[in-house]
Order: structure tokens, then sequence, then C-alpha cells
């Protein structure tokens, strides 16, 4: 039955190739010339639609040969083939003729015709048909992409790869959110044979599609990224870089890190969009094609940080490159992006006359993505140029090509393009209805990108805490096994005493030993799990339940020694504006200064947050002050070194000797912890990064010093209180 679909699917393919060529000789006699190649040359002086008819005519003979030649040698289309991991001579066949499909889909189509025509790759034919119909896609030949869609379905193994293809299809006809739904689905019968082992650049398997997952990964983000789910879409590239990688393919590679770079610079992490351009830039070295896109990535990280002046010398490199080789897409995405150069620098009379010239590139090569793009762009200079009639026509045409596109970050960038230019024009009716717009449309793209950010951040961390629970459940199985082992062991020797009472003095020596050691284990575990309990996870220091030990152990009410409660001054700016990773670095650095800076018998607690309490036993006042001053300039001395570079960070510190000077009175520890927050609070309230010691408190008896700690900086203000400044770094002269 199989050989019957192989034959009928040929026959038609062959009827389908004459019919085709027919039509274009009719096309090509009726305009004078004939032959892709002087069609080419003659593009200037054949009327466009002609042009348009003849490309589109070509593009169909190419597709069809390219599934017809090898004649009766692939009789049945769906016949079962193994599956076999790339071929490295036939993949670099396959990776140049994709490169080339972008600006010579015609070239490109005839190679890969010759390429399945090839006896030694018939077990390798659902790759070529996959890339055949690739090209018909991008391409803009939608119709023959859609029947080698048909033609994988029938093929044992090709439905995933035809639905690759499917979302190329309404990528390209400008539905990414529908393209994304697609890959998925895709992804979902192609990722897993490829999937890496262990995180690593891995080697791919016999079952592994690479350059169709890789395509539906890049499609997938995207989507995502068309969402507002920036951190999905980025975690997905990396996803394809890591595939890219292991084929080795240098381009593709290369291209994903240029599109990595992006992917930062819109999750707001500069420098490792920078990273990432300079990774892509070493493996693009002798590559003119690959250096022609990234200068234009390069322009687009410039355009994003308002670097007007970067964007165009990228923008003109790129041009130069592109002069010595055929890549006239690419030419056109840089007229393009060099109009919004212009429009954002208020030339918009260059920025239409770029926008004209690369148009007609554009449509020739039916790429509604970057149409959609020019045509934006040439509005905005319209209205620049006050055209306005124009310009709402290019408006209507961006509409049509974008409906039912539910890429919500493009659309709000356009809305607001489009509302500063006719603001710009007192159009203000319009730039106020536009404003309204955007501004709803950047708070929902907003919500999305900070829930992703938040999913993300939840997986990571749920992952964390399962095997943290599963070590605890493993821990608890060792200590049950322990204890089934002591009560088996207690059984045995009474079954011992049962049977031969003169052994039954060894036997008890024995059990009591096993007993003894287990027990002694059990107690040690015990004493661990209670320590790690008592210390913080993040900086390794005491926590509050262990110096709540400490202080059980002291006289309840006549507490002796020092405290020092110290603050991480502007904690929070950090965190906000650095990122909680960085936070969680500078706060294991200040645990390990002040930890530097006091003795080997105090005892040093992350008190919770950004504070922490020191606990000096038997120190003198003096010393207490010098520990004071040694710990501000630990802390501040030097800036902390973070990934995103060096931050200088002071603290703010409140301490006091206990009993209080001079009465002496007795304190609980309790009472004694508040009178050094309220220090804390009073260096905090004077400007931070000093310390404020408490030196002395007139107090007859304990209703007086209650009284002054309910009202404490009244006593302060009136001399009850006597206290010390000490300044950290850069500070003023100490006072008292």
């Amino acid at each position: 039955m199989s050989a019957r679909i192989g034959q009928q699917a040929l026959m038609v393919l062959m009827a389908q190739a004459g019919s085709a060529w027919r039509s274009v000789r009719r096309t090509l006699t009726t305009g004078g010339r004939g032959g892709s190649e002087e069609t080419r040359t003659s593009s200037a002086t054949t009327p466009a639609p002609r042009r348009a008819a003849s490309r589109s005519l070509l593009l169909r003979v190419g597709s069809v040969l390219a599934l017809a030649v090898g004649g009766l040698s692939d009789v049945a289309l769906a016949t079962p083939t193994a599956a076999h991991g790339p071929d490295r001579a036939l993949d670099q066949q396959l990776g140049q003729w994709d490169r080339q499909s972008y600006n010579d889909p015609v070239g490109a189509l005839r190679g890969l015709a010759a390429l399945r025509a090839e006896p030694q790759h018939a077990d390798q034919r659902l790759s070529i048909d996959y890339l055949i119909g690739r090209v018909q896609a991008v391409s803009g030949d939608v119709d023959q992409a859609r029947r080698m869609i048909e033609a994988l379905d029938l093929q044992p193994g090709g439905r995933p790869l035809a639905q690759v293809l499917r979302a190329e299809v309404q990528d390209r006809v400008g539905s990414p959110m529908k393209a994304g739904e697609l890959a998925q689905q895709a992804l979902t019968d192609l990722e897993p044979a490829c999937a890496p082992s262990g995180g690593a650049i891995h080697k791919l398997g016999p079952t592994c599609h690479w350059r169709p997952t890789y395509h539906a990964m890049r499609l997938l983000a995207r989507a995502e990224g068309g969402r507002g789910e920036l951190a999905f879409a980025d975690a997905r590239l990396r996803q394809a870089l890591v595939l890219a990688q292991s084929v080795p393919d240098t381009y593709t590679s290369a291209q994903t890190m240029g599109v990595l770079a992006l992917s930062a610079q819109s999750l707001d992490q500069p420098a490792i969009a920078q990273q990432w351009l300079s990774q892509a830039w070493q493996l693009a070295q002798g590559d003119t094609v690959a250096m022609v896109r990234l200068r234009m990535i390069e322009a687009t990280l410039a355009s994003r940080r308002n670097d007007q002046s970067a964007q165009r010398a990228a923008l003109e490199d790129g041009l130069r490159l592109a002069a010595h080789v055929d890549v006239r897409r690419e030419v056109a995405s840089m007229r393009t992006h060099l109009a919004d150069a212009y429009i954002h620098s208020n030339e918009p009379a260059k920025a239409a006359e770029q926008a004209r010239a690369a148009l007609p590139v554009v449509l020739a090569f039916g790429d509604q993505r970057l149409e959609r793009t020019l045509r934006h762009n040439l509005s905005v200079a319209l209205i620049q140029l006050r055209q306005l009639e124009p310009a709402r026509r290019e408006i209507e045409r961006v509409n049509e090509i974008a409906r039912g596109d539910s890429d919500q970050v493009r659309r709000s960038l356009q809305l607001r393009e489009l509302g500063e230019a006719y603001a710009q024009v007192g159009q203000w009716r319009e730039a106020l209805r536009l404003y309204h717009e955007e501004r709803a449309l950047t708070a929902e793209t907003t919500q999305r990108n900070r829930e992703s950010s938040l999913q993300q951040l939840r997986l990571k961390y749920d992952s964390e805490a399962k095997q943290r629970d599963l070590e605890l459940l493993r821990r608890d199985q060792v200590l049950k096994g322990q204890e089934l082992a002591n009560r088996r062991l207690a059984q045995f020797v009474g079954i011992g005493l049962a049977v031969l009472l003169g052994l039954s003095v060894i036997l008890l020596g024995v059990m009591l030993v096993r007993v003894r050691d287990a027990n002694r284990q059990l107690k040690l575990n015990q004493r661990l799990l209670r320590a790690q309990s008592e210390r913080d996870p993040l900086t390794d220091l005491a926590n509050r339940r262990h110096f709540l030990a400490v202080m059980d152990r002291q006289t309840r009410q006549d507490f002796h020694g020092a405290l020092l409660m110290i603050d991480i001054d502007h904690f929070k700016m950090v965190n906000d504006r650095q990122g909680h990773a960085v936070g969680d670095a500078v706060l294991c650095e200040v645990a390990r200064r002040i930890s530097a800076a006091v003795r080997a018998e105090d005892l040093v607690v992350r008190w919770g947050g950004e504070e922490f309490l020191v606990f000096a036993p038997a120190v003198a006042q003096d010393q207490l002050q010098r520990m004071a001053e040694r710990i501000l300039m630990t802390v501040a001395g030097e800036p902390v070194a973070t990934e995103d570079g060096p931050l200088r960070i002071t603290c703010s510190i409140g301490f006091a000797h206990f009993p209080l000077a001079p009465s002496q009175l007795p304190l609980h520890w309790e009472q004694a912890v508040n009178w050094a927050d309220m220090a804390l609070y009073t260096a905090k309230s004077q400007g931070r990064n000093r310390a404020r010691g408490i030196l002395a408190v007139q107090a007859g008896d304990a209703q007086a010093l209650l009284q002054i700690e309910a009202n404490f900086e009244a006593a302060c203000s009136n001399g009850q209180v006597s206290m010390q400044t000490l300044l950290g770094p850069d500070g003023d002269r100490p006072s008292v």
C-alpha cells in the first residue's frame, strides 16, 4: 500500500512540475525574457506584477522539482526509513542551502533537489524534504509549503516536521502566537530525542532532527517574547543555543547568541547582553553574512539604549559589509533600521527615502514581518512630514498585516512611536487616543513579564526545596534504620539467652557495645541537626534561635556583657536596583567582615533581614568602642565585589555595655537588646554610616529605667542618657 501511495505522489508531483514550468514559460515569453538568471538581471525593466508572478512560478518549479527529482528510485514516499542523527557532511550542505534560501530561494531549492536525487541520501529524505518546505515558507510560497506539509504527514516520522512547517507558515503570514502554539506541539515529539544529558553540550542521538527542533524553539521563543514572557523566551533561546553548539553549527550558534543579546537587553541585563554579543562576534569572524546580521543586532541594541550615533555606525558598517555579498534582504532590513534611526533623529525625509528604497525588496520576498516594521516606520516619517493621509493608508496596511497577531511588545512600541509623531505635529486627539491604548497594552505586557519571571523563580526555588526535603527524608530513614537495627539486635540477644545460656554474657556484651555506638551516633546526628537549625543558611552565622539558647543559660534578670546591633545602610535600595542575588552576596560579605572584626569568643548573630547582633561577654567599655569602630571601618573600608561591579556598603551600629553605668541596675537580656536597638535607631536617624554607643544612664531604680526606655529620644535630649558617636569612613569628626 505504501508503494502505491509513493507512485501516486510521484505522478502528482511530476504533473505539478510540468504545469508550473509551462506557466513560467508563458509568463517569461510575454515579458520578453527567458531563464531565471535573465529574470533577475532584468528586474529593473520588467513590470513589478510580472516580476512577482515570474518569481512565484519559478519558486513553484523549484519546489516541485525538489520533490520529484530522484525519479523512481524514491517511488514510495511513505516507505519507512530508519531515523539517524545528523550526517556531518550532509548537514553542512543543508546549512549552506538554508542560509542561501534567505536571499536566493530558487537557487536553494535547486541545490536541495540535487541533494534529494543522490542515492546515498535516501535515508535522509525527511530532513531534506523538511528544509525544502521551510525554504518555500520563508520565501513566501505558502501554497507549495502546505503541499510539502501534506507530503510529510504521509511519511513515517514526518508528522512533527510537518507541524514545524505549519508553524513556519503561520509565522510567515504574520501570526507568531499561533506559530508558537504549533511549535510547542511539535517540540513534544521532537525535543526528547535531542534533550541534553546533564545540561552540558552533548552528542546528538540517532533519532534527533536537530534543525527542525532548533527552528521550533526559535519560533516558540519569539511567541513567548511577544506575549511579554521574557524569562521563558530567554530560557528557550538558551536551549536552542545548546542544540546548535551540539552539532556544532557555528553560524547558527553565532546568530542565536545575537538573539540572546537582544533578550538580555529586554530583561534589563546590559552586561549579559554585551557578553553574548562579544561571543557571537568571535564565532562570526570571517563569515561576512553572519557579521552583517550581527551588525543589525548591534544596531538594535544601540537603538534600545537610545544611542543613535552607535546605531547609525553599526548600520553603516553593516551596509559596507553587505556590499561585498548578495544579501538583498539584509540590506532591506538595514534600511528599515536606518529609517527608524532617522525618525528618532528628526530626519523624516531621509527615513521615508530609506523605507521606500527597501519596500520593493521586502514585497518581492513576501516578508510580511519586515513589511510590517517597514510600513510602520514609513507611516511615522509621513506623519512627521505632515502627510497625514498617506500615513493613514500605511497604518491601515500595518494593521491589516498584524490582524490576529498578539505580539503585544511590538504593538505597544508602535503605538508609542505613532502617538509621539502625532503629538509632534499637533494632532493631539490622535496622540491622546494612542497614548491611552499604549499604556493599557504596556501594563498588560509588564504584568505578564512579571508573572513569567516569578514563575521561573518559583520553579527554581520549588526544586531546591524538594532537594532539601529529600535530604531530610534520607537522614530520617537512616536514623530509623539504625533504630530498627538496634531492635533486631535486642531480639537476637533474647533468642540467644533462651537458646544458649553459656553464651549470654558474650552476646550481651556485643549487644551493649553496638547499642552504645548506635546511640552515640544517634546523639551526634541529633546534635548536628540541632546545630544546623541554629545556623543561618545564607551567611552561616548563628541565628536568633541559637542566640535565645545562649541567653537561656544566662541569669535571666542580671544580663552581663555588651551588645552591638548592626544594620546595613540602604539595603532595600541594593535589592531593588541590583536584584536579590546581589543582595544575598552583600549579606554574606558583610557577615564575613563583621566576624573578622570581633573577637573569637564573641557571638555574631544574623538577627533578621539586614540586621546583625554581636554579643561580646567580658569586654571593657573602651574595648567595646574600639570594636564598634573596627566593624564600621571593616564593613565600609572596601567596596563589595558583585557580578554587576563593586558596591560601596556602609552600616549603622548601636551598642551598649550592661549593666548600664553608673547605677548598674540589673536588666533582662531582652531589655538589653532593646537598648542596643534604640541606640541603633539614633545612629540611623542621624545620617547612617556611624555607631552610637550608650555611655551612661541617669536612673535611680528599675522604674526610672523603664520610663527612660519609653521615651528614649527625650531622655537623650535632657541629658538623662549620655551617648558617644563614632563615624564611619568619609564621615565627620567623632563627637560625644
